[in-house]
């Protein structure tokens, strides 16, 4: 069961795998903050089930599964398999007693998400791990295969994630009147990460670019401004072209570098990750010098936006160091 980044437009959204980098971060400081306060915070047991639309997905689901994995359940009223299939998964999810969240979607009132997991058939269940999405099964299979993909998941949530799940008290609700949330103690970096992202969502990449390389300037491994900075520069040269010039001189040039990394660069906006890897490997096996260091920083640089836990990343990885040597 290998995860793989989110993707929230085809096959890479750039503000949905920024979501997966800040959801690793998120996940780390969750743990050092629960471990500083003795334990993590117990939930209610209604809080294990919740409905999910397209406007809370990001909070809902993104956010939650840097804590805890999350279950999608994409369903729909009319559809029967998932009337058995869902009363099912709610079990089981009280069952597992916060090793996971069960949210439910309904693909009726949220077409574009079930687009945007490229859904051909209800009832279908996915997972979101640390902002990364996995493919768990479609339609409704019996209740031992999902319990083994269940523990697969958990299984995987904890050796590559940390996460063991949330406490669950009975008791557990709301707050008592009066009392006031207390937010996570500001990080050393958190002002300059946050002016980063302001400059990304009003188009400033170069202001962007320079918020995270202050970040990277004190801490060089900080996660989230390595993929930051990866996305800013990609959006920042992708900005001004004009797609249908960019890939007709590339499919006319194939040897010209300049046309190819503008192409790759296109490629990966367009979600066809895949494809912009493969033509910079090629790119790679077929120049030499200062043209094949180019293509090669390039495809350094696409996989620090796709992240280095995607399968695509480790094949690509491969495949460039077979031309290399």
């Amino acid at each position: 069961m290998q995860p793989r980044n989110m993707s929230m437009s085809g096959v890479v959204d750039l503000a949905a795998v920024k979501a997966a980098g800040e959801a690793k971060v998120k996940a780390e400081q969750a743990r050092a903050e629960a471990a500083r306060q003795g334990g993590a915070v117990a939930v209610s047991p209604a809080s294990l089930v919740i409905d999910v639309d397209e406007a809370g997905f990001e909070s809902e689901v993104l956010q939650r599964s840097a804590e805890v994995p999350v279950v999608l359940d994409f369903w729909a009223e009319w559809c029967q398999p998932c009337k058995q299939l869902s009363p099912l998964l709610e079990r089981l999810a009280q069952e597992y007693n916060g090793r996971f969240v069960l949210a439910k979607v309904d693909v009726d009132a949220n077409q574009m998400l079930m687009q945007q997991f490229g859904i051909q058939g209800i009832p279908a269940v996915f997972a979101v791990v640390a902002g990364q999405a996995l493919p768990l099964f479609q339609g409704a299979a019996p209740e031992q295969q999902i319990r083994q993909t269940l523990d697969q998941l958990i299984q995987v949530a904890e050796e590559r994630f940390g996460l063991t799940g949330v406490a669950v008290d009975p008791e557990a609700g709301a707050a008592p009147e009066g009392a006031a949330a207390q937010e996570p103690p500001a990080g050393p970096y958190d002002a300059l990460l946050e002016a980063a992202v302001q400059a990304l969502d009003a188009g400033d990449f170069a202001g962007a670019v320079q918020a995270y390389r202050n970040v990277l300037s004190d801490d060089p491994a900080n996660t989230e401004a390595k993929l930051g900075l990866a996305q800013a520069q990609l959006l920042g040269r992708v900005g001004g072209l004009d797609p249908q010039r960019v890939r007709q001189e590339a499919a006319e040039k194939p040897a010209d570098v300049t046309a190819q990394l503008a192409a790759a660069d296109l490629d990966l906006v367009g979600g066809h990750v895949e494809d912009a890897f493969g033509r910079l490997v090629e790119t790679v096996r077929r120049t030499a010098g200062d043209d094949r260091d180019a293509a090669r920083v390039r495809l350094l640089e696409l996989f620090e936006v796709i992240g280095p836990d995607d399968p695509r990343v480790s094949s690509a990885r491969s495949a460039l160091a077979r031309v290399l040597f």
